[in-house]
C-alpha cells in the first residue's frame, strides 16, 4: 500500500501501517478484479477496502486448503483462532495479528455492524462440514454470511445517497452475484475441494447429480445434461446482477466507478464462461486482459466526471451537473 493512501486516510501508527500494507499485498496477490476496482477508489478508502477483503481472503484460505480429512480439525482449530483473535481485535480496536488489526481498525473508523464479521465466520465454519446444498434456498442461507455480510461491510466505507438502509439489499445482492460468479468459475476447483454449490435439486432438474460432475471432471469428458445445468445456475447469477443494479445509483459519486468496474468485470466472467462452452469442470474462465484494460479506462473516466461534478456543484451550487455515463443493465442512472 502507498504511504500516499496511508497518509490520505490519516493511518499514522508505524505497527498499523504495515497491517495495512500486509492486506493490500493479500488483495493484490489473490483478488485481481477486486483489487483493479479498488484502484478506482478516492486514495483514502482504499486501505479499508484492502483490510476487509485481506480479512476475508485469510479465513477462506484457511477453509480453502487443500489436504487430508485429518486437516480438517486443523482447519476448525485454525479459525476458532481466527475467530477469538477477531472479538478480542473488535473489542480492543487492537491486535497483535496484523491482518486482525488493520480490518479491527477498519470496523472502527467506519461504525461497521460487528454482526456482519460474526456472520461471516459462522459462514466459513460451515465450509467445513458442509459440502452440497439441498436448493438455493439453502445456498442463498449460507451465502448471507459469506458474501452479503462482504457487501454489508463495504457499504459505510463507500458511502451513499439514499438512507443506507435502502442500499442495503442492493449491496448485498451485489455481493451474492460475485461470490455465484466464482462458484460458477470454479466449480471444478470447488469440486476438488469435496464442495459443490450448484444446488442439487438445480442439477436433478437437467438429470444431473455430483458422480456425474465427477465423472466428467475426472474423464474431461462434457455431457449435456451438466452443460444445460451449469447454463441455468448462469441465468440465475445474472438475475441477482439485476438485484444489485439499482444500487449503483445509491453509492456516493466518487465509490461509483469502482463498483461498476466490478460489476462489470465479474460479469464478464459470466460473459467468459459462456463463450467458453460452460466448460468450468475442465478449465477456468477468464476474462481477456483487453477486456479488463477497457473497463478500468472507462473507471478512470468515470472518476474524473464525479470529481468535475463535485468541484462544480461546491463552486456553483446553481449549475446542471455533467451528464451520468450510460448505466449498465438495469442500473438506474
Amino acid at each position: 500500500m502507498t504511504d500516499r493512501e496511508l497518509d490520505a486516510a490519516g493511518v499514522t501508527d508505524p505497527a498499523l501501517r504495515e497491517a495495512y500494507h500486509r492486506c493490500r499485498a493479500l488483495n493484490a496477490r489473490h483478488g485481481r478484479t477486486y483489487f483493479l476496482a479498488t484502484r478506482l477508489l478516492p486514495v483514502e478508502r482504499r486501505p479499508a477496502v484492502h483490510a476487509l477483503y485481506g480479512f476475508a481472503r485469510w479465513a477462506d484460505d484457511i477453509v480453502d486448503a487443500l489436504g487430508t480429512g485429518a486437516d480438517t480439525a486443523r482447519r476448525d482449530a485454525e479459525l476458532s483462532a481466527l475467530q477469538r483473535e477477531l472479538d478480542q481485535g473488535l473489542r480492543d480496536g487492537n491486535s497483535t495479528e496484523p491482518v486482525v488489526r488493520a480490518v479491527a481498525d477498519t470496523a472502527r473508523r467506519y461504525g461497521i455492524d460487528h454482526g456482519h464479521f460474526a456472520d461471516f465466520m459462522t459462514a466459513m465454519r460451515s465450509d467445513l462440514v458442509v459440502t452440497d446444498y439441498a436448493d438455493y434456498a439453502a445456498l442463498r442461507r449460507y451465502m448471507h454470511g459469506s458474501a452479503a455480510v462482504i457487501g454489508l461491510q463495504m457499504l459505510p466505507v463507500l458511502g451513499t445517497v439514499a438512507p443506507r438502509e435502502a442500499a442495503a439489499p442492493h449491496a448485498a445482492a451485489l455481493g451474492i452475484a460475485f461470490q455465484l460468479t466464482n462458484f460458477l468459475r470454479d466449480v471444478g476447483e470447488d469440486l476438488d475441494r469435496g464442495r459443490v454449490y450448484l444446488p442439487a435439486d438445480l442439477l436433478a432438474a437437467h438429470g444431473a447429480h455430483r458422480a456425474l460432475l465427477r465423472w466428467s471432471r475426472d474423464t474431461g469428458r462434457r455431457d449435456r445434461r451438466v452443460t444445460a445445468a451449469l447454463r441455468e445456475f448462469e441465468a440465475l447469477t445474472r438475475g441477482v446482477y439485476r438485484e444489485a443494479a439499482p444500487g449503483l445509483a445509491m453509492l456516493e459519486p466518487v465509490s461509483r466507478p469502482c463498483v461498476r468496474a466490478a460489476f462489470v468485470l465479474y460479469g464478464g466472467i459470466l460473459d467468459a464462461v459462456a463463450r467458453d462452452g460452460w466448460s468450468v469442470l475442465h478449465r477456468r474462465a477468464v476474462v481477456p486482459r483487453r477486456r479488463r484494460a477497457v473497463v478500468a479506462a472507462d473507471g478512470l473516466a468515470r472518476v474524473a466526471a464525479a470529481r468535475l461534478r463535485a468541484r462544480g456543484s461546491a463552486r456553483h451550487p446553481d449549475v446542471r451537473p455533467l451528464a451520468p455515463c450510460p448505466p449498465v443493465p438495469g442500473e438506474v442512472a
